[in-house]
């Protein structure tokens, strides 16, 4: 669709400029917004940015392409990949450049984001992860999630519970990373280079240091100001704040050199030992005595019991595009709750950014995380309905619920059959491989817990602080139990037409991950929105559900709270606040988008590859 064209379609009263820019920013941690810490470099702009968020004065103007559209998508035939750091994005593309497959890249993008952008990733966290293999021409998913340490008890994680909840921080919320096996699981089956070699960016990056990006130095330090904080509950904090404070403990300014050597150290164990390094030796022995000191639960025989597990992916059809997604312990399934709910509308017509379109979308979104906090867990504990939640029988039935210009209240999960801060990454290679892959911490860095080595150096990373996700509710399916995998708010995205692939994208960002998900497929299936300008359009990101699944923040109200991207047309802001809802301002939490898409030319296929500007990322092709 070009831009005349696009611009046509949307109905006149969404083309009402925006009367104010009310940019909500996250609140400045130390040295942000005000001046800079000691033996810090300076921002490379005025200290006080807030004086370019002028309501008169909006982007450029494009010759080609949709008004929001912040760049072009980037194209090749040979292989391409789109991440959160312009470095990582380089190693990937590199590593396919000496003939590694896309799994390789993937692999090595990961590690290096593991380095280059902690405040999201690392060897610490879970991993999980779609592929398309052409050899088979199917979708395949792998899951590599880690469970809870089995010695602790239900009862001693209720004793370190507070109101009701365990607590983001500290011991009791680690579980075994799966990141590292995920890698090793991939690379067997679908690697080319040897797995040495994938590492190799990733070591000489964390050694030789790199300038931190302005979002990732600022979300280093805000966390930081946490770790840093009396009566934080975390047991130790010292190998954290030395890991990532540098000099001052404070974090990097923008473009400020950041080295983690123990990082690159641990990276060298897992080159030349493989996943057993990891689980069974060495770094496996220092994680055991470090949890011991510190009166932590993780152990060694948590570790060397973990391993990843092949799974097959739900999917569902939207309009004639196949869209799948991860089941497992994952929210994944969400994604096609609200997408089978919404195809019962007519979203063209509704028009694009029109209060009816998100309206619609804001209430499947209701709807299928009623049932999320309701129904989904590990499945090797509980029996999850995922058919029946899936269905379109389902989703008809929810969709009668939603009323056009009234909120749905009370809203509950549908009753089942009686059956019994995160990084995206996607590339492709030249032999039709295309690889989604998402991985995470989960909130923030992570527990604020960085293990060391019998020498006094540190490992490098953080651990996951995932299990703050598991239910202390008697009776629900995700409950706590020792070497119980905690549900998963990471999930990669894929979409297939006519038995092709066709997209391999994600959205990151806790609970944003499905709604963004669904946002994307809408914007590119109803409104015909290019690969680039489909993640630039302005989101929304509904807060609050009658239950919680640990992501959302109490008090919201029976409705929740929508919170509107500034770029939303002022006429649909207000006609969504005439219907009932509670408009929250931004605040950065509507995902990251990174995206490869699948198009052909004749008998040669084309990479498109996309990233957006709410990350500090890029995309390239060759």
């Amino acid at each position: 669709m070009d831009r005349r064209t696009f611009i046509a379609a949307i109905p006149a009263a969404t083309l009402i400029p925006t009367a104010a820019r009310a940019q909500a920013r996250p609140t400045p941690g130390p040295g942000q917004g005000g001046a800079p810490a000691p033996d810090v470099p300076s921002p490379f702009w005025p200290k006080d940015d807030e004086v370019f968020l002028r309501p008169d004065v909006h982007a450029g103007d494009r010759p080609v392409g949709a008004s929001f559209a912040s760049r072009t998508a980037v194209y090749g035939i040979n292989g391409a990949a789109g991440t959160a750091h312009p470095l990582a994005t380089q190693a990937g593309i590199a590593i396919l450049k000496a003939g590694g497959s896309a799994v390789d890249a993937a692999i090595a993008i990961n590690a290096c984001l593991g380095f280059l952008e902690p405040t999201s990733s690392g060897v610490g966290g879970d991993c999980y992860a779609m592929v398309w293999d052409p050899k088979t021409k199917k979708v395949v998913g792998l899951a590599g999630s880690g469970a809870s340490p089995r010695g602790l008890s239900l009862a001693t994680v209720r004793a370190h519970a507070k109101n009701g909840a365990l607590p983001p921080l500290g011991a009791i919320t680690v579980s075994v990373p799966g990141a590292v096996d995920a890698w090793w699981t991939l690379h067997q089956r679908y690697g080319k280079l040897p797995w040495a070699d994938v590492f190799a960016p990733a070591i000489a990056l964390a050694e030789q240091g790199a300038p931190v990006p302005d979002i990732i130095a600022y979300y280093i330090r805000r966390s930081m100001a946490v770790f840093g904080r009396r009566g934080n509950g975390i047991e130790e904090t010292a190998n954290a704040l030395k890991t990532y404070g540098l000099a001052h403990g404070k974090g990097p300014q923008a473009g400020q050199v950041f080295r983690n050597p123990g990082l690159a150290r641990t990276y060298r164990a897992i080159a030349s030992g493989g996943r057993d390094a990891f689980y069974t030796g060495d770094i496996a022995t220092a994680i055991d005595r470090y949890f011991k000191r510190i009166g932590g639960w993780l152990r060694y025989e948590d570790l060397a019991a973990h391993h990843s597990e092949w799974i097959e992916p739900s999917r569902t059809d939207y309009r004639g595009t196949t869209v799948h997604a991860l089941g497992a312990n994952t929210q994944g399934i969400a994604t096609l709750q609200m997408l089978n709910i919404i195809e019962r509308f007519d979203m063209r017509g509704f028009g694009f950014q029109s209060p009816r379109a998100i309206h619609v979308m804001a209430e499947a979104k209701r709807l299928a995380y009623e049932d999320r906090a309701r129904f989904y867990a590990d499945p090797h504990f509980s029996k999850v309905p995922v058919e029946w939640l899936i269905s379109k029988d389902y989703a008809a039935q929810r969709a009668t619920l939603i009323k056009l210009d009234s909120i749905l209240t009370p809203v509950y999960s549908g009753t089942a059959p009686n059956h019994g801060d995160t990084t995206y990454f996607s590339c492709a290679d030249r032999d039709g491989m295309m690889v989604s892959m998402i991985q995470s911490n989960f909130r923030g860095m992570g527990s604020g817990l960085v293990a060391d080595a019998p020498d006094g150096k540190t490992l490098g990373f953080m651990f996951q602080d995932r299990g703050q996700l598991f239910s202390l509710k008697d009776g629900h399916p995700n409950i706590y139990a020792p070497g119980k995998r905690p549900f998963q708010t990471i999930i990669p995205g894929f979409a297939t037409r006519g038995g092709e692939p066709w997209l391999s994208f994600g959205v990151m960002g806790g609970d944003m991950q499905p709604q963004g998900q669904a946002q994307i497929i809408v914007n590119r299936v109803d409104y015909g929105l290019e690969v680039q300008s489909a993640g630039d359009a302005p989101r929304f990101h509904h807060e609050g559900s009658s239950q919680s699944m640990g992501e959302d923040a109490p008090g919201m109200g029976a409705t929740g709270l929508l919170r509107l991207e500034t770029g939303v047309p002022a006429a649909t802001r207000r006609r969504l606040a005439e219907i009932g809802w509670t408009i929250g301002a931004p605040d950065g939490g509507f995902g990251r988008y990174e995206c490869v898409e699948r198009r052909m030319d004749g008998a040669t296929r084309v990479w498109a590859a996309a990233s957006e500007m709410r990350a500090d990322g890029c995309a390239l092709a060759y």
